[in-house]
């Protein structure tokens, strides 16, 4: 169950990791954090479904995020996945419409929430943070228009070994010679991301190495 509480205690320095907000003035922050409720939730719990209202912004203080969706028949695609300092959410929050996605806790995470009933106000008093927020719209429309290529243009062993080097770049820590990812995911979750089976995800590992 999520656990929610006010005055967030949180170390700006987790937020500014983000684009988005890691540019804001310390009264700026002050005043952010002060518009932010706290939300607690455990391994695997929804934090928000598809077509649900789009009332606030999510900031990730801990832990990790996926963002899925699923056709009319049920088949799930993994869309992303987020780290500490990420934000999400944004979209539906400007627009007021529904949610585009659902979102889950990969494991036990601790959540900026902020209600568009205040986070806009909060926008409005500085444009340069709407400024950037147009800049992060941009770059999301970005990896959009690349998935969508990759899924027409790649074979699933080539884009298996793309979402690997983007997997490695967030996740990756070196070790020698080779760099470790340094989060769990079964091939079914990789079939998710990229559209396809495990069977198919299994016989791209073995074409890669």
């Amino acid at each position: 169950m999520a656990i929610n509480s006010q005055n967030p205690r949180i170390d700006p320095a987790v937020l500014r990791r983000n684009e988005l907000l890691g540019q804001l003035a310390d009264n700026e922050m002050v005043e952010f954090l002060g518009l932010a409720h706290t939300r607690r939730f455990d391994t695997n719990q929804t934090i928000f479904q598809k077509e649900d209202p789009g009332d606030c912004l999510y900031a990730i203080v801990s832990g990790r995020v996926g963002i899925t969706t699923e056709s009319a028949g049920g088949k799930a695609i993994f869309l992303n996945m987020l780290k500490t300092g990420e934000v999400f959410g944004e979209i539906a929050l400007l627009d007021g419409m529904e949610r585009t996605a659902n979102a889950i806790s990969l494991e036990n995470s601790e959540l900026l929430r902020i209600d568009r009933s205040a986070f806009m106000p909060f926008l409005e008093r500085h444009p340069q943070l709407a400024i950037r927020l147009m800049g992060v719209l941009c770059r999301r429309l970005r990896w959009t228009s690349d998935i969508i290529e990759d899924t027409i243009f790649l074979d699933i062993p080539h884009r298996l070994a793309k979402r690997l080097v983007t997997l490695a770049d967030q996740y990756g820590t070196k070790a020698g010679d080779t760099t470790r990812i340094d989060v769990k995911l079964s091939q079914e979750s990789l079939g998710q991301m990229l559209g396809s089976t495990r069977e198919s995800i299994n016989k791209g590992l073995k074409s890669l190495e």
